[in-house]
């Protein structure tokens, strides 16, 4: 019996319908931007599996640090406790991260990262003595799949289920190219009120909407905003951190910086779970007392596990990297020459890009996550070897910046085969 059959009788995988699911692809073996089949068959991995791998499967400085933190310390409670690959991964962090970034608060994913920040914000106002409570996020964004992070996200199919047990969002319009004005005044209609925490916002590009993307203009006016009419900010970048939008961080495309930041994905450089949460001194301040009622009472068992840790740390230099900010530019240039040879082609509606990451959204008459494309865009994929897992109508590539440019022209030339799949229907 092979190794899919197997997981077939006995796993249940994420976001699949299970019932109707084709056998899972057994992988075997990792290396660079390429992963290896039970079968022999090798595939680029071109969204850098679910946008967490940086640097490439089985990188072997990551693999290094790894052993030998485990031949040193593999957990230890972190409650009253701390170890070295905490403390430098932190302070690792905050020199590079947005400025005024001051203290880092550690969990195990992206979504409870969110969590996190909601918690730090609903309690801040709490601690202070003047409650509030209304949350404000992007309409169609996606924070994560905990309660509190299904909450900001977007209502959706995957949602529906649980929307009697969300608690109430103001969601505001995105302000992609010609809604910048209307998404400033829905903010600042609700803004006057005085009674908002929080702006939780994927800076610059909406992942999981589709890779939406808008400019850093207006988003340094919405925080302008809430900096004016006391609203603390939350920036989710669990996907965008790390380097894929250009810079080491989305919010390094500011002038407005944000009370808080949220990160996972990248942060190991897609070796193991891990989360933070930064927040500004103001943020932590107003949980200091005598009164232990205001603590902030969250936690995970594997809380700053010191392996992930290591992990974290290795990433980092790598990421901080000559070799990969030059990888960061290189494929940036490759996609943005790419977006141009697509963008008359029969069939395309749309190409947006901003740094690595770069999506596709071809005309089609559904548009959502359940479009008939789907299915036919991922299979197609698969045959011809490259993993692009597509969000409906729309494709992206979001690769592991170690990809070659021989592989990045396999990837486009994919994709210029869906392309024509569609012409020809």
């Amino acid at each position: 019996m092979s190794l899919a059959e197997r997981d077939q009788q006995i796993i249940w995988h994420p976001y699949t319908q299970m019932k109707t699911a084709a056998l899972p692809i057994a992988i075997v073996r990792g290396e660079g931007a390429l992963l290896f089949a039970e079968d022999g068959k090798e595939y680029i991995d071109a969204v850098a599996s679910w946008w967490v791998n940086l640097h490439g499967h089985a990188h072997p400085y990551i693999a290094e640090k790894v052993s030998e933190q485990l031949h040193t310390l593999e957990h230890v409670i972190f409650a009253g406790f701390t170890h070295q690959p905490a403390v430098e991964l932190a302070e690792g962090l905050l020199k590079i991260l947005p400025e005024g970034q001051s203290k880092v608060f550690y969990s195990d994913n992206g979504s409870t990262a969110v969590e996190v920040a909601l918690k730090m914000a609903i309690q801040y106002w709490a601690n202070l003595g003047t409650p509030k409570k209304k949350i404000i996020a992007f309409r169609d964004s996606y924070h994560g799949d905990t309660f509190g992070a299904m909450a900001v996200s977007s209502r959706s199919a995957f949602t529906a289920p649980f929307w009697s047990y969300l608690f109430e969002v103001d969601f505001i319009d995105v302000p992609v190219a010609g809604n910048e004005a209307e998404t400033i005044a829905q903010l600042e209609a609700l803004a006057i009120y005085g009674d908002v925490a929080a702006f939780v916002y994927e800076p610059l590009v909406l992942g999981t909407a589709g890779m939406v993307m808008y400019e850093p203009e207006v988003l340094d006016k919405l925080l302008a905003i809430c900096q004016q009419h006391n609203i603390l900010t939350i920036a989710d970048e669990v996907m965008t951190g790390f380097g894929r939008t250009g810079k080491l961080f989305a919010s390094h495309y500011l002038q407005n910086k944000p009370d808080m930041v949220c990160l996972s994905k990248g942060l190991t450089g897609g070796t193991m779970a891990l989360g933070v949460t930064t927040c500004s001194n103001k943020i932590y301040n107003a949980f200091l007392a005598d009164d232990k009622g205001k603590t902030l009472f969250h936690g995970h068992s594997y809380t700053a596990n010191p392996v992930a840790c290591a992990a974290g740390i290795a990433s980092l230099a790598l990421t901080t990297s000559p070799e990969t900010q030059q990888n960061l530019e290189r494929i940036a240039t490759r996609h943005q020459a790419f977006a141009e040879e697509l963008k008359p082609l029969q069939g395309i509606k749309e190409v947006r890009q901003r740094g690595t990451i770069l999506a596709i959204e071809f005309a089609d008459e559904s548009t959502s996550y359940f479009s008939n494309l789907r299915d036919l865009f991922y299979n197609y994929t698969l045959e011809q070897g490259v993993i692009l897992r597509p969000l409906g109508n729309i494709i992206y590539i979001i690769p592991p910046y170690c990809i070659t440019d021989t592989q990045l022209d396999k990837v486009y030339q994919t994709i210029k085969g869906m392309q024509k799949l569609i012409a020809d229907r």
